[in-house]
């Protein structure tokens, strides 16, 4: 088998879990005490979660069930960009939730610098907001995975279409 081997780096999430577990949010807050009568209104848009509700507290709390509803449904806490909980008018409070998917283009750079750098005889190229890593030996490309599993990064790596 002389053909090459190659895997994508990429930094996705699946949207229907994330549904998921907003939903139960929901419900959760629903039938909790310390919610009656409280506004809870969770906005899933493509990119953005916005969360509306009465105080700093109930953000807090409603923020504490979507990361362990999350770690629940297997998604990865690091897709959440949390952003400052404003005043919202109307004695309510907003919090815009930015949801990373894909690679930002400074850490693609870096992926590619750093396989370019440690392994010589693997290829790499930014395609769009993924890496290709490509290679003749399986061997290798295994390395490059082992190696970037360690890295601490603000986004979660996925290794996808390896053949």
């Amino acid at each position: 088998m002389s053909g090459e081997v190659s895997f994508d780096v990429v930094s996705e999430f699946d949207a229907m879990e994330l549904r998921n577990a907003l939903d139960q949010v929901r419900r959760e807050a629903g039938q909790r005490f310390d919610f009656r009568g409280a506004t809870v209104d969770i906005e899933q848009g493509k990119d953005e979660i916005v969360l509306l509700t009465d105080d700093d507290f109930r953000a807090a709390a409603i923020k504490d069930m979507i990361l362990s509803k999350a770690v629940r449904r297997g998604l990865s806490l690091k897709i959440f960009d949390w952003g400052p909980v404003e005043p919202a008018g109307g004695m309510k409070v907003r919090q815009k939730i930015g949801l990373r998917m894909g690679l930002p283009d400074d850490l693609a750079k870096r992926i590619t610098k750093m396989i370019r750098d440690e392994f010589p005889k693997v290829k790499s190229q930014i395609q769009g907001d993924a890496v290709r890593v490509s290679g003749k030996s399986k061997d290798d490309l295994q390395r490059v995975i082992t190696r970037l599993r360690g890295l601490d990064e603000v986004v979660e790596l996925q290794f996808q279409n390896y053949r």
